[in-house]
């Protein structure tokens, strides 16, 4: 666990480059729900230190487990992250169930479009 805990911190929040372009990119493939709430946690810091409305950010959720705690506070961060997010998209999303994300939207006032590869989300996200 200890390994997986430090692991989100330095491997799973990042910045990739993408058509010349930055984005987040947040890794919660895989991850255990306690994982996942950790990263949770960490990601309004990061997205805070952006300019309004200018972070790019890409989720992936492939694997990926979530309690309701944690699904909590993905609804808590999604509404901090808000003016600070210019656009965001997810991966393997299917881990949700429908009524969550219908909620998720509601309660943060913003849309979280899924591709079906992270290929396709980068190219989305960096076009203008």
């Amino acid at each position: 666990m200890q390994g997986q805990a430090q692991r989100s911190t330095h491997d799973r929040i990042r910045l990739i480059t993408h058509k010349g372009k930055n984005v987040i990119f947040i890794d919660y493939s895989g991850c255990s729900s306690a994982v996942a709430e950790q990263i949770l946690r960490e990601v309004p810091d990061i997205v805070a230190a952006y300019p309004l409305r200018s972070a790019l950010l890409l989720a992936e959720f492939t694997g990926a487990s979530f309690s309701s705690e944690a699904l909590s506070v993905m609804k808590e961060a999604a509404v901090f992250d808000k003016p600070y997010i210019k656009k965001a998209a997810w991966v393997g999303a299917d881990c949700f169930p429908p009524e969550f994300v219908e909620t998720l939207k509601t309660y943060s006032a913003r849309e979280f479009p899924t591709f079906d590869t992270r290929e396709q989300a980068l190219d989305w996200l960096v076009r203008d």
